[in-house]
């Protein structure tokens, strides 16, 4: 298992070089809908700020872990990790430095260590991101099954906070794809009362709805972003707004 160790002077020369070079060139834009440091359920109150959080998110592409790692940076004060598979850590072994560690799905001492791992990071106040699938599916693969493995970090840290996470991404009116993340209420109960197949069902049917609901509403509206939503990239011009501009211009 490999772990992560974070470098604050290279995560703030990458944060800069995600923004401005990967994100910008491959997407129109990029935004925000709720808050990754969201307020708990029936009380309204924030989150304490050792309070320990596993954002649980489809994983339908390899940008999946950019986008999380902007997000997270532009807007939570939270101390981010996140689980990622361990054969392409070793190819992108500088991830550790912003918070990557690993998993070997198909090795149980490994999925064990890593587990661990991450109970220590939760309990010790930290921020956890997982892809329960497992793998990179799809966005509209259905239906959408986790495995055990949330359910068991869950019953392990009962204080944690699951907070469902999701993204769509596309091409609607450009030609650049523009993506949407959306992050719905987090579910807290008493993780020790379930077992860890019962968590893993239940909130893989929370994600799966939230999902349905939100491309339904970005369907719904013909656009790539929800109403109202925090711009995290802000809105890059495609080739088309590029030409019409540039003709506009001969035309004067």
């Amino acid at each position: 298992m490999i772990r992560a160790v974070k470098s604050k002077p290279f995560n703030r020369i990458f944060s800069l070089y995600n923004h401005y070079y990967l994100l910008r060139r491959r997407f129109r834009s990029f935004t925000l809908s709720g808050s990754l440091d969201p307020l708990l359920p029936n009380t309204g109150s924030p989150m304490e700020p050792d309070q320990p959080v596993i954002y649980f998110m489809n994983h339908s592409s390899w940008w999946d872990g950019l986008l999380l790692y902007h997000a997270s940076q532009q807007t939570s004060r939270g101390d981010h990790y996140v689980m990622m598979e361990e054969e392409q850590l070793r190819q992108y072994a500088f991830f550790r430095k912003l918070g990557a560690y690993s998993i070997n799905k198909e090795n149980a001492s490994s999925i064990r260590t890593s587990l661990q791992y991450t109970t220590e990071l939760l309990h010790s106040g930290k921020r956890a991101w997982i892809f329960p699938q497992g793998e990179i599916l799809h966005q509209d693969a259905r239906p959408i099954e986790f495995r055990p493995g949330i359910g068991l970090l869950l019953r392990r840290s009962p204080r944690a906070v699951a907070v469902p996470v999701t993204l769509c991404h596309g091409m609607v009116q450009h030609d650049l794809p523009e993506v949407s993340m959306q992050v719905g209420t987090p579910v807290i109960e008493d993780w020790k009362a379930w077992k860890s197949e019962e968590i893993a069902t239940r909130l893989s049917r929370v994600l799966e709805k939230q999902l349905n609901d939100h491309k339904s509403e970005l369907v719904r509206i013909g656009q790539g972003s929800l109403p109202g939503a925090f711009p995290l990239i802000r809105h890059v011009r495609s080739t088309s707004e590029k030409y019409d501009a540039a003709r506009k211009r001969v035309n004067r």
